[in-house]
């Protein structure tokens, strides 16, 4: 097995949403806003090649939305999701599972891309897995998540035939070396992969600790729908991975790729910091 981390870019969020109840004067330590109370954040994948199969965990923004949505998230760095994988000398068209964490846009917006008038999947020769539950929560979105699911992101998943299920029960396998952990705070169903990889556990956290900042347990995003469930996920898991010597893998981190955890006078914080290609 090989891991390989996988850079679509950047965008921006404000800093209240990204860290909930915490005042700005602590949360803008952690990542400093601009002019407009907008932090970067990363949009980062994993690619993971077991056996024969090359899996791309989400796929950042996505290129085919109109102007004015992009305008709002302040897209910005040089690296893109073809460049990346053509850095460690892959292709789209090598990917043979796309593993969807959940669909707000900012993780499955590269899933489709447009031909012409058409809307197609950009992973040709993939599977695109998700779970029933999640699924029918982003299609039957609530109003106050609706602007994360855009269908023009899913609808056209299933409509190529490429979708498939992940059964929701614990201790699922997705291969050999990879289960997956379901959380529920963030939004429904999310699936985050836990991988053992050179004898270590690594997680890719996706929205459940979106960075290194998020780790202490009030820290929060507002975007939750769940944020009580979210404190409990949270505690639950970090406990679980101190105790266990997980490498935590960032998603939105801006600067952390990976870490460790250590125990500290105020909670569970960062312990050794750095990037999966640094894991012997």
């Amino acid at each position: 097995m090989e891991l390989y981390s996988i850079d679509t870019g950047f965008f921006k969020l404000d800093g209240g949403a990204m860290f909930g109840v915490v005042p700005k004067s602590i949360w803008q330590k952690l990542n400093p806003a601009d002019e407009n109370n907008m932090c970067s954040w990363a949009m980062r994948c994993l690619l993971i090649k077991d056996g024969k199969r090359l899996i791309l965990v989400d796929n950042g923004i996505g290129n085919k939305q109109e102007a004015k949505f992009f305008s709002y998230y302040y897209l910005h760095g040089d690296a893109t999701l073809d460049s990346s994988l053509a850095a460690h000398g892959f292709h789209r068209d090598d990917i043979t599972d796309v593993f969807l964490t959940h669909l707000h846009f900012d993780h499955c917006g590269g899933s489709i891309i447009r031909e012409g008038d058409r809307l197609v999947p950009a992973f040709k020769n993939a599977v695109y897995w998700s779970n029933e539950a999640h699924w029918k929560w982003a299609t039957q979105p609530n109003e106050r998540e609706k602007a994360s699911f855009l269908k023009e992101n899913i609808l056209p998943i299933q409509e190529s035939g490429q979708l498939q299920f992940i059964p929701q029960q614990p201790g699922v396998t997705f291969t050999e070396n990879i289960s997956i952990r379901f959380a529920n705070g963030h939004t429904d169903a999310m699936m985050l992969p836990q991988i053992r990889y050179k004898g270590r556990t690594l997680v890719f956290m996706a929205d459940l600790l979106p960075s290194t900042g998020h780790l202490p347990i009030p820290y929060v995003m507002a975007y939750d729908m769940f944020p009580l469930t979210t404190l409990q996920e949270k505690k639950s898991f970090l406990q679980e991975a101190l105790e266990q010597q997980y490498i935590l893998f960032f998603e939105h981190d801006p600067k952390t790729e990976c870490c460790t955890l250590r125990q500290t006078e105020r909670g569970i914080r960062a312990g050794e910091l750095f990037t999966v290609k640094d894991i012997v």
